[in-house]
């Protein structure tokens, strides 16, 4: 099969459409013939060579995918040949063909494309298991999201909202708050003009809880910024990863803070990828089905131009989901 290869770590330039073996599904997993792929920092952060694949996964870029199942493996029964599928992968979505574990996998809602399905496997899981199974969002609180503009930031502004949560949002132009407001966040705060801690005390007493993809740059202001008994859930480390932590300041809140990744979890088990899939599955997919939580897509390009979409990804540009076409299926 056809897929992007890596040739060493470092900038865009280092990837090329090439050539890997078929895939083989193993017992309980699927093969997919991949229509799209959705792309994420993890695959900057891959490329770069600082973020290698987890043993035993892919180490062909994409932790997401849609497409048609192509074939099953031994012990598959819930899934057939030819059904319209999203997977949530460790690796292995830029190319033509992936496996996936069968608990991994999500149907494409009728009317759904499968471009714009590409890009929600790794967000829904990502937001579902950090707002609601790990900080146990509800309705009224108010939920501060750090880059309100991203892939993640956009599908939590949804999801807030379906919970009947408020949300405040940061993003650095305008422009992306404006469309933040559109999908229904309430707060805007410009992070190059604003200081957040300040904006969130004017609204609230604090944010119940707070959805960070900075770390550790912004770790003692999230402290400041958290309400009694909020919770800080750090999902990445675009602002480092050394920071320095008021134990005293998170004391006197009742706080706390919970550092979490999805592509490293157990592929079953408490915690699983095969946990947070059913989770997504039964509470979630319902609003995805029902459009109540749509896929945001800022551009969708041809999977030999990966090294641009890498590039737009990049640049801070993006509002909403990159993805990858692969294949008209």
């Amino acid at each position: 099969m056809h897929a992007i290869e890596l040739n060493g770590s470092g900038g865009p330039e280092v990837m090329a459409w090439g050539n890997a073996p078929d895939p083989v599904p193993g017992h309980g997993e699927v093969l997919i013939e991949v229509a799209a792929a959705g792309m994420n920092r993890a695959d900057l952060m891959q490329r770069q060579g600082f973020y290698p694949p987890p043993p035993g996964a892919s180490e062909v870029l994409g932790l997401e995918c849609s497409g048609v199942i192509a074939a099953l493996g031994d012990g598959v029964h819930d899934w057939q040949v030819g059904d319209r599928v999203c997977a949530l992968l460790s690796g292995g979505a830029y190319a033509e063909k992936v496996v996936a574990p069968a608990t991994q996998l999500l149907p494409v809602p009728d009317g759904l494309d499968l471009g714009a399905a590409a890009g929600l496997p790794e967000v829904a899981a990502t937001v579902w298991s950090n707002l609601v199974m790990t900080a146990g969002l509800q309705s009224g609180q108010l939920l501060l999201i750090h880059g309100g503009g991203s892939g993640i930031g956009t599908h939590a502004i949804q999801v807030a909202r379906s919970l009947g949560a408020r949300v405040a949002v940061t993003a650095g132009s305008a422009e992306k708050l404006q469309r933040c407001k559109e999908l229904g966040a309430s707060l805007l705060i410009n992070y190059k003009e604003d200081d957040f801690v300040a904006a969130v005390r004017a609204e609230s007493s604090g944010a119940d809880v707070i959805f960070d993809n900075m770390g550790a740059v912004y770790l003692s202001r999230n402290v400041d910024a958290l309400a009694n008994f909020g919770h800080l859930v750090i999902i990445g480390m675009q602002g480092g990863v050394n920071g320095e932590l008021n134990v005293a300041a998170l004391l006197r809140k009742w706080g706390t803070v919970h550092a979490t990744n999805v592509r490293n979890r157990p592929a079953t088990g408490h915690g699983s990828k095969a946990e947070i899939i059913a989770e997504v599955n039964r509470h979630l997919w319902p609003l995805v089905a029902d459009g109540t939580v749509a896929p945001v897509i800022h551009a969708e390009l041809p999977i030999t131009e990966a090294g641009e979409a890498h590039r737009l990804l990049e640049s801070g540009e993006a509002f909403g989901k990159v993805v990858l076409r692969v294949q008209d299926l």
